[in-house]
């Protein structure tokens, strides 16, 4: 934390200060604090001046300092800025700054806060604890102004890969190079040693829509001077929201590089007919009193409990607050900021309960005037209750009034696995009873339906979306063991046949809801990660995918892509409307436990195929099932999917293979 003393000792001169604000205590409430106008920008540069401008209302003096390193020496300049309007402080440096670096500094009353690169600095040094200017134009791609996003008809049509940039390219058999960066995101033709697709074609082959990349804004828990060490994150503890990691550039001391290559990589997906989508972690930063946000305006950001200690909603040390005015204007820009700079797709929002209905329905209506295709998901809770009334918060049972927006459904996922809360606990891929009615929850889109009986879901005795796709339907993700680790945990007997025949049935039914189907990278290969819980730590010889897997799990590989052409061929899959939902979908009477069937009929949303039946039997010997009368061609049966034809059924009373699912049309 820097001090007058310490400005003294580095031979900085002091500064007359320009211009005064309001100290903290002259504002009886956060409500009536000044709101900036216009965007949150905090440099301007042009070859002949950079303008500062900095939004900090309670502070008494603010410095910039400006260095000509971005993580060594001294400061060779002190600026002063001046107090302006709605609580901006600001200042002009008529000379051309490019390639330098800077902080800013701000004083209440005879405290020194302590240096920070901004609340909303877009390029910075190694680590991000300077900010750095240069022009952004000349980070942009060749053919960046041409960049544009995959055509996209109905948010129904999406297909979700969840991905961590090591994770995905790290092991020697990926064939990709720039392990672990941005870069490696950018090549085709990269190959295993079978001679299997990797990279961006295996993405293309598979037949995914998007990619959800893990967290890759500037965080705080690599050091990006020491990357030979090789440390793993997940990346879900912010330091700066609005530039990328360095840890995944070819070179984190240079600020442009990590723009430019993820730009690259955005790019590259973008040719390839793939979108992107961001994880974002608003809902707290890494540390708080050391935060840009903490060093500008001290608690205007973040919640507070009653007793004045910080609020804990994220389960991280603190909860920032997108109810007060600043906050929710810089989440909004935020977003925009990635939209218009970076080009991306979508954004999945970190413990999402922990925001504010209205900063989210905010969120989507300033992304809709840029594009409405763009998609927005998050985590319909939080680690703690959050310090904000429960009915105001973007919680999953508020998501009917987010239209537009997106939560997982933990409903269906437990129902198929076990709960979060218990790696051992098994649920019906294991033959359990009882999860049926929660399995079917998912399987409509968590929308009103008239044959479930929501007091027999598991966690929601209510429908919780107005549209079904305002649900992510999955299975396995980042977080928890992924599906093989927990099929492995929870499921006795279980004999590589078996894992590989409940891996497929898991899939069928995420992929045959009428939710937006999310994977996880890798399931598709049958990865694994060694039975560890909670890997955001973990080296890579836990996180990495084997690619030899794509060649020893082929079945599984060829499964996974034929259930994702076969929802992208047949719209009945992927009704992406409630009405259409409740008049196509009918669930048909079963007898017995563990198994549920349904029925699309009357050409459901313009399907050709006339009707069609969808069985899932996780008991361990066949099943009877009644069915309309009709000739049937079944596609999916004991783990094969053909949309050519596996032979063909009649109607009345069929059998339902143990451990499968069966799709049939007429």
């Amino acid at each position: 934390m820097m001090n007058l003393n310490y400005l003294a000792v580095v031979g900085v001169t002091a500064v007359t200060v320009l211009g005064c604000s309001p100290s903290r205590s002259s504002y009886d409430s956060y409500e009536l604090y000044p709101v900036r106008s216009g965007e949150l920008t905090e440099m301007e540069y042009t070859p002949s001046a950079t303008t500062f401008t900095l939004w900090a209302p309670t502070a008494d003096e603010v410095r910039v300092l400006l260095y000509e390193s971005g993580h060594e020496g001294n400061p060779y300049e002190t600026v002063a800025l001046k107090a302006g309007k709605e609580g901006t402080w600001s200042a002009v440096v008529k000379e051309d700054l490019n390639g330098r670096f800077y902080t800013f500094h701000v004083k209440i009353g005879e405290k020194w806060l302590g240096e920070n690169p901004g609340i909303n600095a877009r390029a910075v040094g190694v680590n991000g604890k300077r900010a750095a200017i240069l022009d952004l134009r000349t980070t942009d791609p060749v053919g960046w102004d041409k960049d544009v996003r995959p055509p996209l008809n109905s948010p129904a049509d999406i297909v979700l890969y969840e991905m961590h940039h090591r994770d995905f390219s790290i092991h020697p058999t990926s064939g990709i190079a720039n392990k672990g960066k941005f870069l490696a995101l950018t090549k085709t033709g990269t190959r295993s040693p079978e001679g299997l697709k990797t990279g961006i074609d295996h993405l293309v082959e598979l037949g995914v829509t998007h990619v959800h990349l893990l967290p890759s804004y500037d965080y705080a828990s690599v050091d990006e001077t020491r990357l030979e060490d090789n440390v793993y994150n997940w990346g879900y503890d912010p330091v700066n929201y609005n530039v990328p990691d360095g840890s995944y550039a070819t070179d984190p001391y240079d600020p442009a590089v990590r723009i430019r290559e993820f730009k690259e990589m955005v790019q590259a997906l973008h040719n390839a007919g793939i979108r992107v989508v961001l994880d974002v972690v608003y809902n707290h930063t890494f540390s708080t009193e050391d935060s840009a946000f903490e060093r500008t305006v001290p608690e205007y950001f973040y919640r507070q409990r009653a007793d004045g200690s910080l609020a804990n909603g994220s389960g991280c040390g603190n909860e920032t607050a997108s109810d007060r005015a600043m906050m929710r204007k810089y989440m909004i820009e935020s977003v925009l900021y990635w939209v218009n700079e970076y080009h991306l797709d979508g954004f999945r929002f970190d413990l999402m309960g922990v925001h504010d209905i209205e900063t989210m329905n905010e969120i989507r209506k300033a992304v809709d005037k840029v594009d409405p295709t763009i998609y927005i998901y998050g985590e319909g809770w939080a680690a703690e209750a959050p310090q904000y009334p429960a009915d105001q918060l973007a919680m999953k049972e508020n998501i009917y009034l987010m239209p537009g927006i997106a939560a997982f459904s933990d409903e269906m996922r437990d129902a198929l696995r076990g709960p979060f809360s218990d790696d051992t606990q098994p649920a019906f891929l294991a033959g359990v009873p009882g999860e049926e009615e929660s399995v079917k929850f998912g399987i409509v889109g968590a929308i009103k339906h008239p044959q479930i009986d929501y007091v027999a879901v598991n966690y929601s005795d209510t429908p919780w979306a107005a549209q079904p796709t305002q649900m992510i339907s999955y299975v396995s993700c980042h977080d928890d063991m992924c599906l093989v680790d927990r099929l492995k945990a929870s499921v006795s007997d279980l004999t590589p046949e078996r894992l590989a025949r409940l891996n497929k049935l898991a899939q069928t039914v995420v992929f045959t809801s009428q939710g937006v189907p999310f994977i996880y990278a890798g399931e598709e290969v049958m990865r694994d990660k060694k039975g560890v819980h909670n890997s955001y730590k973990s080296p890579d010889e836990i996180n990495t995918i084997d690619w030899n897997r794509k060649s020893e799990n082929k079945s599984v590989y060829e499964y996974y892509k034929a259930l994702i052409s076969l929802r992208k061929a047949h719209p009945a899959f992927r009704m992406g409307d409630a009405d259409l939902v409740r008049e196509h979908l009918e669930f048909l009477p079963v007898g017995g436990n563990n198994l549920i069937a349904y029925r699309l009929k009357d050409h459901a949303n313009g399907d050709a195929w006339q009707d069609i039946i969808v069985a899932f039997n996780s008991n361990s010997t066949p099943v009877a099932l009644q069915i309309p009368e009709g000739s049937y061609t079944v596609v999916c049966r004991k783990g094969k999917i053909s949309e050519q034809g596996l032979g063909t059924l009649s109607g009345g009373q069929i059998q339902v293979p143990a451990e499968s699912a069966l799709i049939l049309y007429k």
